[in-house]
């Protein structure tokens, strides 16, 4: 083998005889200037590539800004026209039923012990009819020792009274008896008679006293309420032991406000509802107040109710009185809008636009509110969701049928 042949341009041979393979030739190293050249190379299409990019981006840019941002389509509402409707012009008020004339039933005498109850509530009672005893074991004693004092000055008046006739009639005869003795006479049977009299006073008191430990009914009515107890110590000023409606007549007092008062007129049918009770109950306008509240501002009707078991005193009830009829606008509940400048609704003007429109509650029925004055009838009047427009707003309407 040739010593001249560089060892980086053959290699050794592989296998045995002239026709054996030989491995490829290897390149040789890359330089280091090469090797800077690539990599400018690289940098170069990188920078490239981010002017592209950059260039890109800002046109994208540049035609947003020219596009500016999104329009939101108007807010959409619901708007109806209300109309003008007939309805029954009624005045409302609430409050509770009570007896006409509640009496209460205490003590009058100097108290003592209950012996005996002799009524239940709900009971009908006749005028003067026993509802209570209190116990006598003190009184019925003194009474009857009084009795007795009275029959011993009695018995004492009749035997003065017959010893002055007897000496009047021996006084005739001359030297029988003075005269002084005759006017002693007199002068007793005087004593005896006013003796008989203060007994006879002390006795009317005594048994007074001992009939007023019976309680009795003062008219004919219905027991409302009971707290007497059998062995309850009553006297004087204490809390009444009975309630009783006189005749059991009922009604209902209720507060009416001050601007519903005029409109109110005494024999008015009303209709009165009582919870619980399905049916309503017919009555009369009995009394109006005659004066207003000042901190309330509101006044007082009565209204007769005719006797019936299911009309309790103490029920809560709600009235109503009819007074008329009117037309008026009726929208709905959620259309009326108040603030610190008042009540107010809002409507949808022709260019479409929100504008805000004072009224005047004119009162409620279960179809809607009715405006008492601020509306026609026909505007556009926006049902819900009011709170949240803009006056001036630009809206979109969903539904503007009119309400016959």
């Amino acid at each position: 083998m040739n010593d001249d042949v560089s060892p980086h341009l053959e290699s050794p041979s592989f296998g045995v005889g002239p026709d054996a393979m030989r491995p490829p030739l290897a390149s040789p190293p890359a330089t280091a200037r090469q090797r800077l050249l690539r990599r400018g190379y690289v940098v170069a299409a990188a920078l490239v590539a981010v002017a592209a990019l950059g260039i890109v981006f800002a046109m994208r840019s540049s035609h947003a800004a020219k596009e500016g941002p999104p329009v939101e389509p108007p807010p959409l509402v619901t708007a109806t026209a209300p109309g003008r409707s007939a309805f029954a012009l009624t005045v409302s008020f609430t409050g509770a039923i009570v007896a006409r004339y509640d009496m209460p039933i205490g003590v009058d005498s100097e108290g003592g012990r209950v012996a005996a109850v002799l009524v239940e509530v709900g009971d009908h009672v006749a005028r003067g009819q026993a509802l209570a005893r209190l116990d006598t074991s003190v009184l019925a004693p003194q009474v009857a020792s009084l009795r007795a004092t009275l029959d011993q000055y009695r018995a004492e008046a009749v035997l003065a009274e017959a010893d002055y006739r007897r000496a009047a009639a021996v006084a005739e005869s001359v030297g029988a008896l003075s005269k002084e003795e005759v006017e002693r006479r007199r002068s007793t049977v005087a004593t005896s008679a006013a003796r008989v009299k203060s007994a006879e006073a002390q006795v009317a008191e005594s048994e007074a006293r001992l009939r007023r430990t019976e309680i009795r009914a003062p008219e004919d009515g219905v027991v409302l309420t009971r707290t007497a107890e059998v062995g309850q110590a009553v006297m004087p000023g204490s809390a009444p032991l009975f309630r009783m409606a006189r005749g059991a007549d009922v009604e209902m007092r209720a507060q009416v406000a001050e601007q519903d008062l005029p409109r109110l007129r005494v024999g008015q049918p009303a209709e009165v509802r009582v919870t619980g009770v399905p049916t309503a109950f017919t009555g009369k306008v009995r009394l109006l107040g005659a004066v207003i509240d000042p901190q309330t501002r509101l006044g007082e009707v009565r209204v007769a109710l005719p006797h019936d078991p299911n009309l309790r005193p103490g029920a809560f009830a709600r009235g109503e009185v009819n007074v008329g009829s009117d037309v008026r606008p009726i929208v709905a509940q959620t259309a009326m809008l108040s603030d610190a400048s008042g009540t107010y609704v809002l409507i949808v003007g022709p260019d479409n636009k929100v504008v805000r429109r004072a009224v005047h509650f004119g009162g409620a029925r279960p179809d809607g509110i009715v405006i008492a004055d601020g509306l026609d009838g026909s505007e556009r009047v926006v049902s819900t969701a009011g709170a949240f427009l803009r006056e001036g707003e630009v809206v979109r309407v969903a539904d503007a049928k009119a309400v016959p």
